[in-house]
This record gives structure tokens, sequence and C-alpha cells, in this order.
């Protein structure tokens, strides 16, 4: 059964999702960049865990990378990289990301660009390679963490 803390944050996930459809470009150069691999399981419900590496300002940062999301069936194997716009203080990087995903994974072939954006006002835009076998439609919520 789905204890109440679960119920709350998917609840959150879909309404803080919306706004994402409409996201707009961020502007100017970017400020970091980013690698994530993270494996992930969905039916019904999904998750996620995995790291990956901040780079900013001349300096790398290890980072986790977790989440739950609702809609899926599969599991693979992400891999992403990309840019990272309005990061002014490493530490503005942590926190909880809305992420939108429409797409699938078959053997090697599922590739396609992700946006995320947490409540700093941080967004990454990542170049997404996905291996396994997974067909996802739904909101998800990631947590980005310091090791």
């Amino acid at each position: 059964m789905i204890n109440r803390r679960t119920m709350t944050f998917l609840a959150a996930c879909f309404f803080a999702a919306a706004p994402a459809l409409a996201q707009e470009k961020p502007r100017g150069a970017p400020s970091a960049s980013v690698t994530i691999e993270q494996i992930q399981v969905a039916f019904i419900g999904s998750g996620a865990v995995g790291g990956g590496t901040l780079n900013y300002r001349g300096n790398s940062y290890p980072i986790t990378v977790g989440g739950l999301g609702v809609g899926g069936i599969g599991a693979s194997k992400l891999t992403a990289s990309g840019s990272v716009y309005g990061l002014e203080q490493r530490e503005d990087f942590a926190g909880a990301y809305v992420q939108i995903r429409k797409g699938w994974a078959l053997g090697d072939q599922g590739k396609g660009t992700l946006w995320l954006r947490n409540g700093k006002g941080v967004t990454m835009k990542l170049n997404t390679r996905r291996k396994g076998l997974q067909l996802s439609l739904g909101a998800d919520g990631v947590v980005i963490g310091f090791k």
C-alpha cells in the first residue's frame, strides 16, 4: 500500500510538472555541465537511483541522483550529459527537480533530450541515451544531492 508521504510527493510532481511543458529556453550561456548515470525500474510507478558529476567553475563534484515517478513499465539504464543554466552557487544545484518524460527504450535505441528544473531556478538540458526495455509516460520527481 502506498503511504501518505509517497502520495503527496507524486501529487506534487504532477502539479509542478505542468508548467514544465511550456518551459522556455534558458537565457545566457551555461553556467556548468553535468553527467548522470541512472538505473530506472517501472511497473505503473517507477523508481530510479544513480549518480554523476557536476562540473562547475573548474571543479568536479560527485552527485547522487534518485527519484520516484508515475507511469511506465520495464527497466533501463539512462546515461545523460548536458548543460546547467542559472547556477549561481554550487549549493543551488542540490534539491528536487521536476521532469516531464515521454519516450521509449528497446535495446540500445532510446535517446532524446530531457529538461529538468528545480525550485531555485536551476535548469538542466540533458542529452540522454537509454538502454533496456522500457515504455514510459508520466511525471517524475528527481532528487539530486552531493556525495
